[in-house]
């Protein structure tokens, strides 16, 4: 059998194997990849390292003392025509992230919302009211891009990044929304911040939120943040 139409199966290190599984940037295009890879995970050879989720692709590393470049593109091209793959029928798990919106949390929800045409509460009510799916992590340890924004809320990137966020903040970057695991630069608008911690190497899974996972945000106010962070240390 030959692989799904549209899947392609290229080199992309001496140590790995990009998986394209297609070139759309949509809910359909990420349940597939989310499904690819529980199935990959679950049929991995000794020897594969990692399976990195993207929008429309899986990262494939594996240690080549180990395993062929050969032996894993046999094992790729295997699983590919497979129909074991399927698609999680809860869509990975539903984690609720508390945020507190504007003010000293959200220091970009004001100048955001007057640029989208409504009031900084609406802005939060609209930000709050979608479900949204993680896509892939990346750019730091734990950080969701998080699909699912209502289109009416996207917003351009800041002209100068911001050489200090801090961790939790809930941000709009363009179409997506995301979450800052951990102090570091950005240039994305923030709405609020979570007193969640996204990313701690001392848990058996690091991350909070993986891919696949369904995300809802709360509204709280500042007392709650107090409270919850103090849970949460």
């Amino acid at each position: 059998m030959s692989p799904t139409p549209h899947v392609r199966i290229e080199a992309l290190a001496d140590d790995a194997w990009l998986l394209t599984l297609g070139d759309a940037i949509d809910a359909v295009s990420m349940a597939r990849v989310h499904a690819r890879v529980d199935d990959l995970r679950a049929t991995a050879p000794a020897g594969i390292l990692d399976l990195v989720p993207a929008y429309a692709s899986i990262g494939v590393f594996f240690d080549p003392r180990r395993l062929g470049a050969g032996e894993v593109h046999a094992w790729l091209q295997s699983r590919l025509a497979s129909d074991a793959a399927r698609r999680r029928e809860s869509g990975g798990a539903c984690i609720e992230v508390p945020v507190a919106y504007g003010g000293e949390f959200g220091p970009d929800l004001e100048d955001a919302a007057r640029e989208l045409g409504m009031d900084a509460e609406t802005l939060a009510s609209r930000h709050a009211a979608a479900e949204y799916t993680v896509a892939m992590i990346g750019f730091a340890p734990g950080f969701p891009y998080l699909a699912g924004l209502d289109p009416a809320l996207a917003l351009p990137r800041l002209a100068t990044p911001r050489t200090r966020i801090p961790a939790g903040s809930v941000a709009i970057g363009g179409a997506q929304t995301g979450i800052y695991p951990r102090e570091s630069p950005g240039g994305w608008r923030l709405l609020g911040r979570t007193p969640l911690a996204l990313f701690d190497p001392g848990r058996a899974s690091p991350a909070l939120l993986q891919p696949g996972d369904r995300v809802r945000f709360r509204p709280v106010d500042a007392d709650a943040f107090a409270r919850l962070g103090e849970v949460t240390k």
